[in-house]
């Protein structure tokens, strides 16, 4: 990967998830696949055969889960985290939408739009996807949907799509 390339993904990724995001998830950033557009802008980031995230034309990141798993083990606080519980974890393993009713917590910075986590209060990744709701909004609101999944982390932790 191009030096120009890595340092505009580190700083992506410093700007749209906070300080030490850039170390969660490119640790080894010239071991990673970047595929590029043809003007050479990095398209997907891929770790392997992970999926860690893709630069999108707005220039910001859409995650897979391998890239919510850095996020969520390289990060020290519950940064753009949605948490919760028994109910909604089957649904959103298998990349199902996360509703408000059953959010029992959730990062008060979370804004709509913004690249979300979605975790079990055990602390196991579920899903990740766009926040629909703000984060305070999340834990008020008994109705509506609180983040669109995009990825479910599937029952046996390996990527699940949903449509």
């Amino acid at each position: 990967m191009s030096e120009r390339a890595a340092d505009l993904l580190t700083r992506v990724a410093t700007y749209q998830f906070g300080p030490g995001a850039d170390e969660a998830l490119f640790p080894d950033v010239d071991g990673l696949d970047v595929t590029t557009t043809r003007s050479g802008r990095p398209r997907q980031v891929r770790d392997g055969d992970d999926r860690l995230l893709e630069y999108g034309s707005d220039g910001r990141f859409t995650l897979g889960v391998a890239g919510g798993r850095r996020l969520l083990d390289g990060l020290d606080d519950a940064r753009h985290q949605v948490v919760v519980g028994d109910d909604s974890e089957p649904f959103v393993r298998e990349g199902r939408n996360a509703f408000a009713k059953f959010v029992t917590d959730a990062d008060e910075g979370i804004r709509p739009g913004d690249e979300v986590l979605v975790v079990h209060y055990d602390g196991d990744l579920l899903g990740v996807g766009r926040a629909e709701l703000p984060g305070e909004a999340m834990l008020s609101f008994e109705t509506g949907m609180a983040v669109k999944v995009r990825h479910g982390a599937g029952p046996d932790s390996s990527e699940a799509s949903s449509d």
